[in-house]
C-alpha cells in the first residue's frame, strides 16, 4: 500500500515597523506622489499614507527608518 504524501508550504511574514516621518517640504499632490512612490521603490510592499495637511508620512515597512529617510532626502524631501 503506497504512503500518501503530504505539501507543505512554509510562508515566512517579515516584521515590518510603523515609521513616521515630517517632511515639511511636500506642498502638493505632486509631492505626495513622488513621496509615495519612492518609498514604493524601496519597498513594494510598503504601506505609505501622506497627511498633505499635516505634512506628515507614516510608512509600515520591514526597511530601516534610516533608509526610508535617505530615499526620501535622495529624493528631495528630507524627513525633519
Amino acid at each position: 500500500m503506497a504512503r500518501p504524501t503530504v505539501a507543505a508550504s512554509i510562508i515566512l511574514f517579515k516584521e515590518n515597523a510603523v515609521i513616521e516621518f515630517d517632511v515639511q517640504a511636500m506642498s502638493c499632490g505632486h509631492c505626495v506622489s513622488v513621496v509615495s512612490q519612492t518609498i514604493k521603490e524601496l519597498d513594494p510592499e510598503a504601506r505609505v499614507e501622506v497627511d498633505l495637511a499635516h505634512k506628515k508620512v507614516k510608512i509600515e515597512s520591514a526597511e530601516s527608518p534610516a533608509r526610508l529617510a535617505q530615499a526620501l532626502t535622495e529624493a528631495g524631501y528630507p524627513p525633519a
